[in-house]
């Protein structure tokens, strides 16, 4: 998609495929790979001079970056929910695969009949296992079915989902031409939606230890914002819904981090902190 992009803008280039350490983390809970796993090896290259620009899933990109390296450009936001996918009916007490700490505790939730049990793996090999029958359903982000073509049996969850999740980002040196050259194919609307996102999650704190859905979308002059903080096991939840201006869209995110702290977010996020990395 970048690709064909920057060449409608005139710029040939050229695709190098990474294998990163967040791919070869397959057996283990996400979580333990670390912060950045799928980005640390992609801007180690770009650092290095091997590399110009580099194409992510821009929830997998952290909000603490190298200071050179910034978000030049993002894609048309794919559909950002979260999709049940099975094969056949669901049987009482179903087995739910995913390896998402928000997923979970949604699931516990808005479905507390089914059971939860870890799952991981790209998008085929999770679709693999689900087709082996190692669970009667999976959840995926829709976008990554629909930019892979893929037709199955799917629900749309009533989940908020992560932040960025739908979004592709294109990272390049910030003192370099070519962030401004793909800065050209940069989609306003959905870089105004990622930030407001990355904003709230980076004041509220505690990253992928914490189950933490928020979503924003803009609408003429205003970005319509919801999100919500869960404890682990999905029986508590500080909810949050509002409006804030899009001239001032950084302040008012932090403030609305904020009062989501205030309403009780924080000692969520702290307890949720302390519980996972006691697991690790």
């Amino acid at each position: 998609m970048v690709k064909s992009l920057l060449a409608k803008n005139g710029v040939e280039s050229e695709l190098i495929i990474v294998q990163t350490s967040g791919d070869n983390f397959a057996d283990k809970p996400f979580r333990e790979a670390g912060i950045g796993a799928f980005v640390r090896d992609i801007d180690d290259l770009m650092l290095k001079g091997e590399i110009d620009i580099a194409v992510h899933s821009m929830k997998d990109v952290p909000t603490k970056r190298p200071k050179e390296i910034g978000i030049c450009a993002v894609m048309p936001r794919a559909a950002p929910y979260d999709v049940l996918i099975f094969e056949r009916s669901l049987p009482k007490g179903a087995t739910i695969g995913t390896s998402s700490l928000r997923r979970q505790a949604q699931l516990a939730r808005y479905y507390p009949s089914y059971n939860r049990k870890q799952i991981r793996g790209n998008v085929d090999t999770r679709i693999r296992k689900l087709r082996a029958n190692e669970f009667d359903a999976v959840i995926l982000a829709k976008a990554g079915l629909d930019r892979l073509g893929i037709s199955i049996k799917k629900k749309r969850l009533p989940f908020i989902p992560s932040p960025n999740q739908g979004i592709i980002a294109v990272m390049a040196n910030q003192e370099s031409d070519d962030f401004d050259i793909v800065a050209k194919i940069n989609d306003e609307q959905t870089f105004i939606e990622g930030m407001v996102e990355r904003v709230i999650m980076e004041t509220l704190g505690g990253g992928c230890l914490v189950p933490l859905g928020i979503l924003a979308h803009l609408d003429s002059e205003w970005v319509n914002v919801v999100a919500e903080v869960l404890s682990l096991d999905g029986k508590r939840i500080v909810h949050l819904t509002d409006r804030i201006p899009i001239d001032s869209y950084e302040r008012a995110s932090k403030e609305f981090a904020q009062r989501m702290k205030e309403d009780g977010a924080a000692s969520l996020i702290a307890e949720a902190v302390v519980s996972v990395s006691a697991l690790d």
